[in-house]
Formats: structure tokens, sequence, C-alpha cells
């Protein structure tokens, strides 16, 4: 039975441009079941470009027909020494270029430039086994520190600010990881590129454009997460499309080794940062695209079918999972001791921690009238109540003492609990604080007393303010609280950290609440605490932490130490919720999606006498995004032709649907990781965009490919090789003459303004928004 009766698609060849046999790229099925089904008689010789044959434009009374095997036949023939001396060749020059350009002065400038003070200060927090938290996953950071520590980094450097000189500090070996991994996604590009389309002339263009884009450059030159994420969405694409390209080859070793690569380099691309998630589902659609595929294959057994979802799930959802929450396992054993960070978890997460107050700690697990506490809200994230000598401004009156809440362990957390109508007795035994009971709270640092009125709270109008009143613990009834532990009975007694309370306010009948919202600079950037009508709302639910009392027993605070999935659940709701919670800062430079692919502001990474601006190549993200809609134009044309039953060769039918069903799926791949971003509330900057952009160049590469060799066709076939090689050299030099333009953005360009006569940069400054 023939291929075409059969309906599986035959492939003749490993998918390595080694072979001479017919090749596939391996995304034609996500778009047609029509097979790409060429003779080998078919295909002309090549000449030494390994793109188009002389021999087959020597005759122009054969006009029609040997251009287009001359314009579309791009890898099939019969010369496989020139094809792998021309694949590997450029790829060698590419990737020459992308490591000489990231590397070349990267120790300049010598101090800390824009995020390098984050993630070389967790860097270093890796190193010293302290704890922190971040929104994102971890394994940028720790690969962060671990290229620092083998790089005789100590990690005693304060990463305080943007600006700060490092000396004497090795910095450098943390710049050169990034930029190894930075480079890495030229030839990354490059054979992606190949094997979608099987053209080294597509996968050079793709490689260009991102080898020679200032943007995509300067990111992968410093200590940042960006160059590891875009790595590991890369490599997860690159493993991907080469385990497609092998299904003629099921269940052999070299299927199962991408499979798995694939699964691995997803979890690594998601335990950078959750936007890894968006190549996952890249990932996804395409998995089950081929699925569906095998599943219309009716000369597959369900047996077989089966066995295929079966090593798909394996390798592509559950090795994953085990990689993904290995890097927590990783994560927690590194950082074993207390640091800054703490405060975001619950009491029985910090309790694993050295050096913490709660670590391997014993200390009274009840309250009792007297006893000094701490009291931390029961959410996610939730932080502890806290107050300081700062007193409300003049336009939120009465000018008492501000009452906050804090994510950071600081005396300025610590309460002592009163009864209601008298002074605790400390000197005698101790009374057990009950549920029900009417109390005071009296603040330790400042003796003033929990205090609210019918004033609003100063952010959420609808809440009542809460402050601190009093003199010495002394103040007015406003100051009376009655504890409330829902589902307990009346009169049993407060446990500590077992025990979810409310505070509810005796005369307004509010409850003791707090929530993401921060105060502005007048309150610290702290979170505000209110006083909330709503009563049952959750977010008015704390316990209490810490408890001081020498006249109280204490128990071991082991019998609160959480297992490993708490721990990792614990951890994502945290950082779900940091998240969430992002919002720009006063006088922060921040971005919208839509400005993004125009190009429209840059992000300024270094200032001073050397001046590094992250913006990308004008020149690239104009004439790329512009090929993306050239594209959508060209398939439309091609739609319309084929819908008029427009007469065209089986050749051209063919290439075009190679080049259109690969740059569909980079579109698919481009939207999946840009369009997400448009409903996100969170800050957003520029730099989100740039794995985005890498399939934009890619798509871009193709469709250049594809218009120069439609030129070719309608050339006259002896020129056709001639106009070639012009259009494929001046798409390279405009591209690398370009970046020699906007090379100081990414190199550094020395003080002044570009419409000073004389400056670097003098006329190039094309748009107002662009700040050099």
């Amino acid at each position: 039975m023939s291929e075409k009766e059969s309906g599986i698609p035959v492939k003749r060849n490993p998918s390595t441009p080694n072979s001479p046999k017919k090749k596939e790229g391996p995304v034609r099925s996500l778009i047609s079941e029509k097979e790409h089904v060429l003779e080998k008689s078919q295909y002309p010789q090549m000449d030494k470009s390994g793109e188009i044959s002389q021999s087959s434009v020597r005759d122009g009374s054969k006009k029609s027909d040997d251009v287009l095997k001359t314009t579309f036949t791009t890898k099939e023939n019969d010369h496989p020494r020139n094809e792998n001396l021309l694949y590997f060749t450029m790829l060698a020059v590419v990737t020459v270029l992308a490591f000489f350009t990231r590397f070349y002065n990267i120790e300049i400038p010598a101090w800390i430039c824009w995020d390098e003070t984050h993630f070389g200060k967790m860097g270093s927090w890796y190193i010293n086994h302290s704890f922190f938290f971040d929104v994102h996953p971890p394994l940028g950071k720790m690969l962060i520190g671990m290229s620092g520590y083998l790089s005789g980094y100590d990690g005693e450097f304060p990463f305080n600010k943007p600006g700060d000189e490092y000396g004497d500090v090795q910095y450098v070996g943390m710049r050169m990881f990034c930029a190894t991994l930075g480079a890495a996604l030229v030839p990354l590009v490059f054979m992606s590129t190949w094997l979608l389309c099987r053209s080294t002339t597509a996968a050079l263009f793709a490689a260009a454009f991102v080898l020679f884009d200032t943007g995509v450059n300067t990111l992968s030159r410093y200590i940042l997460l960006d160059p590891i994420l875009m790595f590991f969405i890369m490599a997860s694409t690159y493993a991907l499309l080469k385990f497609l390209s092998l299904r003629d080859r099921p269940f052999t070793f070299i299927w199962w080794l991408w499979l798995s690569m694939t699964g691995i380099f997803l979890s690594c691309s998601i335990g950078v940062k959750f936007v890894g998630l968006f190549v996952i589902l890249l990932a996804g659609y395409s998995t089950v695209d081929d699925l569906w595929r095998l599943l219309g294959n009716q000369n597959l057994s369900m047996v077989f079918i089966v066995k295929h979802f079966l090593a798909r799930a394996l390798c592509l959802i559950g090795l994953p999972v085990i990689c993904y929450m290995l890097i927590f396992a990783v994560h927690f054993k590194v950082l074993y001791k207390t640091g800054g960070g703490d405060g975001f978890y619950s009491s029985q997460f910090q309790s694993q921690l050295e050096g913490n107050r709660l670590h391997n700690v014993s200390m009274p697990d009840r309250l009792a009238y007297g006893s000094v506490f701490s009291l931390k809200q029961q959410r996610t994230g939730g932080a502890y109540l806290h107050s300081h000598w700062h007193l409300y401004p003049e336009e939120h009156p009465p000018r008492q003492q501000q009452v906050t809440t804090y994510s950071h362990k600081d005396e300025n957390n610590m309460w002592r609990v009163k009864p209601a109508i008298e002074e605790a007795d400390v000197k005698g035994p101790p009374v057990i604080v009950r549920n029900g009971d009417l109390v005071r709270l009296e603040h330790v640092g400042t003796r003033r007393n929990l205090h609210t009125h019918r004033e609003p709270a100063p952010l959420t109008p609808r809440h009542f303010q809460l402050t601190g009143y009093g003199q010495d613990g002394v103040g007015d009834a406003n100051d009376v609280w009655q504890i409330k532990v829902p589902g307990a009975e009346e009169g049993s007694e407060l446990m500590a950290v077992r025990s979810k309370l409310r505070l509810v306010h005796y005369y307004v009948r509010c409850a003791l609440h707090s929530h993401d919202k921060k105060l502005p600079k007048w309150g610290w950037e702290q979170l505000e605490a209110t006083c909330n009508p709503n009563t049952k709302d959750p977010k008015t639910l704390w316990s209490v932490e810490e408890v001081i009392d020498p006249r109280l027993p204490n128990v071991s605070f082991e019998v609160y130490h959480p297992s490993f999935l708490d721990k990792f659940l614990e951890s994502h709701a945290v950082m779900t919720q940091g998240n969430s919670g992002l919002k720009p800062k006063e006088g922060e430079v921040t971005s919208r999606p839509w400005q993004w692919p125009i190009n429209i502001r840059g992000q300024i990474f270094s200032g001073m006498h050397h001046k590094v601006i992250l913006l990308g190549n004008p020149v690239l993200w104009f004439g790329v995004h512009a090929l993306m809609v050239l594209f959508l134009i060209l398939y439309a044309v091609h739609a319309f032709r084929l819908q008029r039953g427009a007469k065209m060769s089986q050749m051209y039918l063919e290439f075009s649907e190679c080049m259109f069903g690969a740059c569909w799926w980079l579109m698919a791949a481009w939207a999946l990781h840009y369009l997400p971003f448009w409903p996100m509330t969170r800050v957003l900057y520029f730099h989100h965009y740039f794995p985005a952009f890498l399939y934009s160049c890619m798509l871009a590469g193709v469709v250049v490919d594809y218009v120069i060799k439609l030129v070719c066709l309608v050339a006259p076939p002896s020129l056709s090789v001639t106009l070639f090689h012009i259009a494929v050299g001046l798409v390279l030099s405009a591209t690398s003459y370009s970046f020699y333009l906007f090379h100081p953005l990414t190199f550094g360009m020395g003080p002044g303004s570009s419409q000073e006569e004389g400056h670097i940069m003098h006329g190039l400054r094309w748009l107002d928004s662009w700040e050099f």
C-alpha cells in the first residue's frame, strides 16, 4: 500500500541535515493532513550555497518547472555533503558571533545595573543559605547563586541599589553565566527554525535577527532572570520540534530522549518564572494536535495510540511535575537559615528555619493576661499586626498613631494582652485568655492601645480607621475588643498558632482586618490595617504566633513542623499572592503590552557616564512586526487563490504549505507568549515581551525566505540564482548595519543627549519617547 493510500506519513530521514533522504517539517501535520511527497528524481542538483541549483536554470525553455524546483527545493539534493557543510558552517558562524557580542566588555559597567540589585542579592542569599521571599520560582536565582559560587563570589556584597560600585567583588562570573545562556539563544533559534521549514536561509535570517537585536543582547549581559528564562523557553521549543520530527521512529531511544528533554526543559521554564507556563501551553497544543492526527490514522490500533498517549503523559506531565517539585526540594534544602522573607510564611513554615525565633523553640502554647505576643493574619502572605510612633497625616484625622500590618519580623509587632477594665496582674498566677473574653491590646513599643472609631480608613473608606491611642496603656472605651474563635465553645482556651480568632470591636462592631493595599510613603508603604464592618470576612482571621510569658509552661514547636508538600503548596500560594499584589511604585517606569511591539519606550539599565538602555533594534523591531503583517496578507492572497481554483504547480503548493504551516505555528507561539499579558493587572515591564519577540524573529525569517524565493520565481531563470544571493546579502547586510548603528544602546554611550552634535547616537532618536 502506498503512503497516500495508507495515510501514514512515511518519512525517510532522521530529521537531521545529515541525510540525503526526504525530510519534512514537524509542523506540517499541524496545518494539513496532506503529506509532502516528492520523489528524489524531482530534485535538481544544488550549488555551493545549498539553496538553488544552477543546473535547473540553464534551459530557459523550462522556466516554470525548473524555477519552481530551483527556488522551492532547498534541502533535498544529490549532494548531502554540501548541505551539511552549509548548515553547520552557518550554525558555527552565528554561534561564534553570538558569544562575541554577548561577552564583549561584559565587565563594563562595573556597578549594579537595574535588576541586578535584586537577583544578585538573591544569588548571595543562596550562597549564604538565607531564606527569602520572591514572586518567582527559585530555579533562576539558584543558578545565579551557583554560578557566583563557582566563579569565586563569596556572597557578601549587599547589592543595595543600582549604581553601587562592585569594586573587588567577583561579579563577572554571574554575568558570564547569564551571557552564555543568552548567546545560546541564537543557535537554538537557528536549529528550531530549520526544523520547522528545512531551509538554511530561513534559519540564518531568524538567527541573525536575534543575534543583532540590541534588546536581546542587553538582556543577556547582566545578572537577570530573563536570559535564563528565554534559554529554557527556546530549549523547550527546540526539543519539542526535534521530538515531532521523529514521529516516524516512535518508541526508539532517540524518540524517548527528545520527548523526555522536552518535559525537563518545560519544567525548567516554569521553574524560572511563571510565564514559562506559556511554552507549556504551546507544547500542549502541539501534543494534542499530534495525538489527534494519530487517532485519525485508522491503520493504527487503539492499543498503539494509547501507548503514544501514555508516553506523552509520562514525559510531558509526570516528568515535568517531578522535576519542578525537585527544584523546590533543593530550594528548601539550600535555604535553611532565617532571612528577610520569613514573615510572608506561616508560623509552621518558619519553625524549620535556623535562627528563626520559632526554630527548635519551646514557648507557651496558650495566652495569659499580661503575655506579650505577635498576631499574624491567617491568609496567604498574611502579615503581622504592627504599630510605630508615626502619626496619620492631617488629611486622615484624627492625628493618632498609625496601626498597620508588616510582613517582616520586627519588635514593633509585639503586643501585650490585658483585661478590658483593669490592668493585668503579671506577678500573680496566670489567667488564661479564653474565647469570648473582652480584652485590650497594648502596643509594647509605644504603650498605646489598639483603638478604632467611626473615622474612615485611609485607603478603604467603607472600613474604619485603626489607631494607637492612650498614654502608658491608659485609653478609653474604644480600646475594648472581644475575642471570637469560630467553631470553638464559649470559654475555651485560646491556643497559640492553632486557634484562628477574630478581634471584634465591642462598641463599633467591626473586626480587625488587613489586605494587600499599601499605604503611601507616610505609612512607610506598609499594608493598611482597618476595622471591617463585615465581621465574617475571611481576612478578619488571625492567629497568635509568638508568646513571651515566663509564668506559662513551654512546649516544643516541633509539633507544628509542616511536610514538604505543605511547604510546596504554601510557597505557591504566597508567590501567587505576591504576583497579584505587584503594583507600580511612585516614579517607576512601567509599560503596557500595546507599547511593546512598537518599541515605544526602553528601560534604563545604567546611567551616569556609561548609559545603557534596554531598547530593541528599531530597524529589526519595525521590520519583524511588519513581516508578521505581511505573512497574514500573503496567506490571505494564497487562500483566496486556492478558493478560486487558480492554477498552481504541485511543488509551489507543497512549498507554500510548509511555509504557512511553520508560520502559523510560530504565530501561535508568539500569541501565547504575548496576549496573556493584556488582561494582567500586575505591574508590567518592557522585558516581558522578549520571549514572544524570539518567535516573531523566527516567523520573520521564514517569511523573508519565502518572499525572496517568490521573487526568484518571477525573475528570468538565468537571473534567479544571482538575484537570490543578492537578496540574502542585502537582508544580512541591513540587519548587521542596523546593529552597528544602535550598538551603543547595548555596549554603552557617554553622557549627553543624542540631539547634541558629535554624540554617538546623534540623529538616531526616531521617537521622542526614547530616552537617549
